[in-house]
């Protein structure tokens, strides 16, 4: 990923017909609060229609991104685009956005309905069209028949879907969500996810959603960016980012990754204890340097007993002990240590006899399920 040094470099012309325009563009936007860089040289587009998120630790950047292009905060530098337009400058009533917070700012006077319709009335919309838009609206969310109560006697999920149909009333185009899920119980997040996905192929309006929750983010998102102190470390779509991870930092915060070392002589790749290892398709091996990694999520591993039987399955193997065991129903956790000492995480299906603390085992895993990270970070 480039880094925020590194010079906006346009793309060469092809001939090729022109691209859509962005829904949202940012040029080398930054945000500096004093000393402290919260958002350094950010690059981004949003194609129309694309459900995109916003993804990393506290403090990485994310939400202050989201208030920039709301309107909120004023970037240091740079340059912010809806639909073409440059409105870097312009303050959040004058931007065709509207932005869903994590507490959800429902009048508690109001109705549900007089809560939906508050945008419309300020924007002059007569009162007939107004409650046909309220109704179709809240009939969108799930929450047909509740135009008449208050917000204290709804679900914390009904009153997150009163605030999308408040959002999305006004029919703009991109809408912010700022951890909007933040406040619900695991249980009743899950059911929202695939209701916000749903309702965002209805309307077709691009949604940006900022959250540090990974599958949250991995399973709503056409794309998704991973960022850390203030730069994006990936992009790309949630499958591709998650199976080949652009830098260690984003092999480690989504999900659990296995880093083992690897050693390179004369073109031919190894394990410190000799092992071949088999490349992904695609890899120059010339690439690799001294303190290169190989990464291999837990879930892509397969256990066998140790032998050339698992082994001639596939030809990747590697030899190792069972330091812990834990049985988990319709899979097994495990520990093993490597001949030289490095530890790995497995998760295995439980489909014939567990390993056991104390076991040598053969690790089987196909080429194409690793991932190479230079010392640098960036895939070989």
């Amino acid at each position: 990923m480039r880094t925020a040094d590194d010079p906006v470099v346009p793309a060469p012309d092809v001939g090729t017909a022109a691209a859509p325009t962005p829904a949202v563009e940012l040029r080398g936007v930054s945000r500096r609060f004093g000393d402290v860089v919260a958002v350094a040289h950010l690059d981004l587009d949003l194609t129309g229609g694309e459900f995109f998120s916003l993804l990393g630790p506290s403090g990485c950047g994310k939400t202050t991104t989201l208030r920039m292009i709301g309107g909120f905060e004023q970037p240091s530098g740079g340059q912010i685009l809806l639909a073409g337009r440059d409105v870097t400058g312009l303050p959040p009533y004058k931007r065709d956005v509207n932005t869903v917070f994590q507490s959800y700012a429902l009048f508690p006077h109001l109705s549900v309905a007089d809560n939906v319709a508050f945008g419309l009335r300020r924007r002059g919309v007569a009162r007939a069209e107004a409650k046909r838009l309220v109704d179709e609206h809240l009939d969108l969310v799930g929450l047909a028949g509740y135009g008449r109560r208050r917000p204290a006697q709804l679900s914390g999920g009904q009153q997150q879907r009163v605030a999308l149909a408040r959002a999305l009333v006004n029919r703009p185009k991109v809408l912010l969500l700022d951890e909007p899920m933040g406040a619900l119980d695991a249980r009743i997040r899950k059911s929202m996810q695939l209701e916000l996905k749903r309702i965002q192929r209805d309307v077709g309006i691009t949604f940006l959603y900022v959250t540090h929750d990974q599958s949250e983010a991995m399973a709503m998102s056409d794309r998704l960016a991973v960022m850390h102190a203030g730069l994006v470390e990936d992009m790309g779509p949630p499958q591709r980012v998650y199976d080949r991870p652009g830098t260690r930092f984003v092999a480690e915060f989504l999900g659990s990754c296995n880093l083992l070392p690897v050693e390179v002589d004369g073109g031919r790749v190894r394990f410190p204890d000799g092992t071949p290892v088999r490349l992904p398709s695609g890899t120059a091996p010339e690439a690799l340097a001294d303190g290169a990694r190989l990464g291999i999520r837990p879930e892509k591993l397969l256990v066998r007993s140790a032998g050339p039987d698992g082994a001639a399955a596939t030809g990747h193997h590697l030899t190792v002990t069972v330091t812990t065991a834990t049985y988990l129903g319709a899979s097994s956790e495990y520990e093993v240590r490597t001949s030289w000492g490095d530890q790995l995480h497995v998760f295995a299906q439980n489909l014939g006899a567990a390993a056991a603390v104390g076991d040598t085992v053969e690790l089987v895993w196909e080429p194409e399920h690793c991932f190479l990270l230079p010392p640098g970070g960036t895939p070989a």
